[in-house]
C-alpha cells in the first residue's frame, strides 16, 4: 500500500471510530464534573528558559502568557526532560520515555527510529473520548522516516508543520531541503514558521470551533536557534546588543524578538478562541519543552545550569493551565507536577481517565489539585535522565517525594560497578531548603545517596535493547530524502 493511501486508511478509520463513538453515545460524553468535555489547546515553547517570561520578572515581553498566568494556574514546579523529543514522546504518552527507548536523545534527522506506534498517544486517547478533530501545527520531532510515525498514523487527522528541529525560520530547510508539510504532503509556505505555526492553529480553531470539543496540539519551534526573527522585534531590545556598532543584533537580542514573536503568536490563538466562541469551554495548557540554553545569558534565573542537563535549570520550566470557570484565581502551585501527567489530567478532564493501552502511565491525574480542589499529590519519585553524548557521559537524577534530589554524572550505571567510581560525579540536594541547587551534602548523606542511587539503577535499567543510539553523525553517505517526504521509499532505504 502506498503511504498516502496507509495515511488516508488510517484516518478515515480514526474518524469512523470517532463517529460511531458519538453515535452511541449521542454525543461526546460529560467530563468528571458532569460538564460538556473541554476543547483542549495544548501550546509547547521549545527552549524558552524560566526567566523568559513576564510573569517570572524576566526581561523580556511576554502580555500573552503573562495573560494566561494572571487567569489561570502557574505550576512553579513544572518539571520536563533535559531535551526535546523525550519531552514530547512523554506529553504524548503518560509514560517515562525511557521504558520505550526514546529518553536517550532527540531524533537525529538521519535518525530511523519513532514513538513506537504500540504506544497509545493522547490523541488517540482524546479520539476514544470523542474528539474528532485532533491537529497538530508545528515541530513533530518524533520520528519522520518511516510511515507510522507520522503524526497522522499516531492518532491526529490534521498536521501543518515540520518534522524535524533546528531548520531555517524563514525556508524552514534543514540539512539541504525544505521541511514543512501539510499533512503528509510537502508545502511550499512562505513566511516566517512562528508565524506560519499560528495562522495553522488559529485557521483550525475557527473552522472546528462549532464542531468540538477539539484537540489542538501547537508545538512551536521558538525560541530554538537557528536564531532569527522579523526585524520589526529587534528594536525593542536594542539595549540587549552589546556590540550596537557592528551591523548585526546579538544572540540575546534575537532571542528576545523570537520570544516576543512567539507570545504574539499566542496571543493570535487566544484572540480565536475569544472570536470563535471556543474559548469559554477550553482547557489551555502552555508549557516549555526544557530550560533554555544557558550560554544565552540569564534565561533560566537562579536556577542551576540548562538545557540537556538535569539540573533544575534543564528540566523546570514555565507552565500554567486555564480552563475559564474551573483552572483560574491567579493561584501558583508550588506542588511538583510533570509533563507526564497532561495525559491523565486532560483524559479525566475528557470524561475518561487513566486509559493507557494497555501500559502502566507514570503520569498520575492532577485535575484536583489543577481545580483547588486539593493541595497536595500522592508522594512520588520524579526521575530525568539524558544521554545524549554517550554512554560514558550520561546524567541522571531523582527527586524524592520529600524534596531530596540525587545526580549523577558519568558512565551507563547500569555497570556492575554502578555509580562509585571515579568517573561519576555524585551531588545529592535538598530542594526545599536549597532550591538553587548550590550545597552538595551527598558527604553527609551516605546512606540517602545508597538509596536513591539504588532507584535510580532501577530506572536507568528500563531502557530497552533496542533504544535510540546517541550517535550525533549521520551514516557515511546518508542524506536527507527529497524535501523530507516520509513515505514507504523513504522508509526502504
Amino acid at each position: 500500500m502506498r503511504y498516502i493511501e496507509f495515511l488516508k486508511s488510517v484516518c478515515r478509520l480514526g474518524s469512523v471510530l470517532a463517529l460511531s463513538s458519538v453515535a452511541i453515545a449521542g454525543e461526546a460524553k460529560p467530563n468528571a464534573s458532569g460538564d460538556r468535555p473541554p476543547n483542549i489547546v495544548i501550546i509547547l515553547a521549545d527552549d524558552l528558559g524560566w526567566n523568559c517570561v513576564g510573569y517570572h520578572g524576566g526581561p523580556i515581553r511576554t502580555p500573552h502568557i503573562d495573560r494566561l498566568a494572571d487567569a489561570g494556574v502557574c505550576l512553579e514546579r513544572f518539571y520536563v526532560s533535559p531535551m526535546c523529543s523525550p519531552t514530547r514522546a512523554g506529553l504524548m504518552t503518560g509514560r517515562y520515555p525511557i521504558r520505550y527507548g526514546m529518553a536517550r536523545s532527540v531524533v537525529r534527522p538521519w535518525a530511523k527510529y519513532g514513538l513506537p506506534p504500540a504506544e497509545r498517544t493522547l490523541a488517540e486517547a482524546l479520539a476514544d473520548a470523542g474528539y474528532r478533530h485532533r491537529g497538530i501545527f508545528g515541530k513533530w520531532h518524533l520520528g519522520h522516516l518511516a510511515p507510522q510515525w507520522h503524526p497522522l498514523a499516531q492518532g491526529f487527522t490534521q498536521f501543518t508543520g515540520m518534522y524535524n528541529g533546528a531548520a531555517d525560520y524563514w525556508t524552514r530547510v534543514r540539512l539541504g531541503q525544505p521541511d514543512w508539510h501539510v499533512d503528509a504532503t510537502p508545502s511550499d509556505a512562505k513566511g516566517y514558521t512562528t508565524e506560519l505555526i499560528a495562522d495553522a492553529a488559529v485557521r483550525f480553531i475557527r473552522e472546528r470551533a462549532s464542531e468540538g470539543p477539539f484537540f489542538c496540539y501547537v508545538p512551536f519551534s521558538a525560541p530554538h536557534d537557528p536564531f532569527q526573527v522579523p526585524a520589526a522585534y529587534l528594536a525593542p531590545y536594542a539595549h540587549l546588543d552589546d556590540a550596537p556598532d557592528d551591523g548585526k543584533p546579538s544572540r540575546l537580542q534575537l532571542l528576545a524578538g523570537m520570544i516576543t514573536c512567539l507570545d504574539d503568536a499566542i496571543g493570535r490563538i487566544l484572540q480565536a478562541l475569544d472570536e470563535s466562541g471556543a474559548g469559554r469551554n477550553t482547557l489551555v495548557w502552555f508549557m516549555s519543552d526544557n530550560g533554555g540554553v544557558r550560554k544565552l545569558g540569564d534565561v533560566n534565573g537562579s536556577l542551576r545550569e540548562g538545557k540537556l542537563t538535569v539540573y533544575e535549570g534543564g528540566v523546570r520550566v514555565p507552565s500554567v493551565v486555564w480552563w475559564p470557570g474551573r483552572i483560574e484565581g491567579r493561584r501558583k502551585i508550588e506542588e511538583p507536577v510533570m509533563n507526564l501527567d497532561v495525559l491523565p489530567t486532560l483524559l479525566r478532564a475528557a470524561g475518561k481517565p487513566r486509559q493507557s493501552g494497555g501500559f502502566p502511565l507514570d503520569g498520575v491525574d492532577v485535575l484536583d489539585l489543577l481545580t483547588g480542589r486539593t493541595q497536595s499529590l500522592p508522594p512520588r519519585d520524579l526521575y530525568f535522565f539524558t544521554g545524549q553524548s554517550g554512554l560514558e557521559a550520561e546524567q541522571i537524577a531523582v527527586t524524592s517525594a520529600d524534596s531530596w534530589k540525587l545526580v549523577v554524572i558519568g558512565p551507563d550505571i547500569r555497570r556492575p560497578e554502578g555509580f562509585r567510581t571515579p568517573g561519576h560525579k555524585v551531588e545529592l540536594f535538598h530542594l526545599a531548603r536549597d532550591p538553587f541547587e548550590q550545597t552538595d551534602l551527598s558527604a553527609n548523606e551516605p546512606q540517602r545517596v545508597a538509596e536513591l542511587g539504588a532507584k535510580l539503577i532501577k530506572f536507568r535499567q528500563l531502557d530497552p535493547p533496542d533504544s535510540m543510539p546517541p550517535s550525533d553523525r549521520p551514516p557515511q553517505g546518508w542524506k536527507p530524502p527529497e524535501r523530507w517526504k516520509n513515505d514507504a521509499a523513504t522508509a526502504d532505504r
